[in-house]
């Protein structure tokens, strides 16, 4: 994945992925028929790792709520070094989708992961397209290391850490009830007359 992850599909080789590795190039055919193969398994494992975060992240919610989750999820996995190679495999896939057959096959992944978001989340239409887009273009920033305070001002300080969250103050938008009015004060009997 590293080294798909720098070069992408046309400027990696297999040499240098079998030494990565740590096996002969023709054990590495054994594994894969040829580089195209292994570079959709690398992609797929890649899309895997997007949409397994998103079902743990959404597990027991549907609706905003999840895709709330799934967008705090995505943030998380920019946020986190390890996966760096997992963001430029998503890029070098887009990339290498020029190649028809490769096309067809990174397709669906895509489709897979935008078919669980449509099937948690209950929607469809523009809010999917915000959702979907808001990503890509944290994808943008995360790859050209951009404060993300430029596009995301509102909701996070110039170090990128989030301030506040306007869905997850919103409790009506989560299905929960709003907050119980606090009981009024229970004024002293007043004492009796004389």
């Amino acid at each position: 994945m590293t080294e798909f992850a720098k070069g992408g599909l046309n400027g990696t080789s297999t040499s240098a992925i079998a030494k990565r590795v740590g096996v002969s190039q023709p054990y590495l055919f054994r594994l894969f028929n040829d580089k195209k193969a292994l570079f959709l398994a690398t992609v797929e494992y890649a899309f895997d790792r997007v949409e397994e975060r998103f079902r743990r992240a959404t597990e027991g919610l549907t609706g905003y709520p999840a895709m709330h989750a799934m967008a705090h999820a995505y943030h998380d996995f920019l946020d986190t070094d390890t996966d760096t190679d997992l963001l430029r495999i998503q890029l070098q896939a887009y990339a290498a989708a020029e190649d028809a057959e490769l096309r067809s096959e990174i397709r669906g992944f895509w489709n897979r992961l935008d078919a669980f978001a449509r099937e948690v989340t209950g929607v469809d239409g523009e809010e999917l397209t915000n959702f979907f887009a808001r990503g890509m273009l944290c994808n943008v920033i995360a790859s050209l290391d951009l404060p993300r305070n430029r596009y995301f001002d509102d909701v996070l300080s110039a170090d990128g850490k989030l301030l506040h969250c306007d869905l997850c103050e919103d409790s009506e938008r989560f299905g929960e009830p709003p907050a119980p009015e606090p009981p009024a004060p229970e004024l002293p009997a007043s004492a009796p007359s004389d």
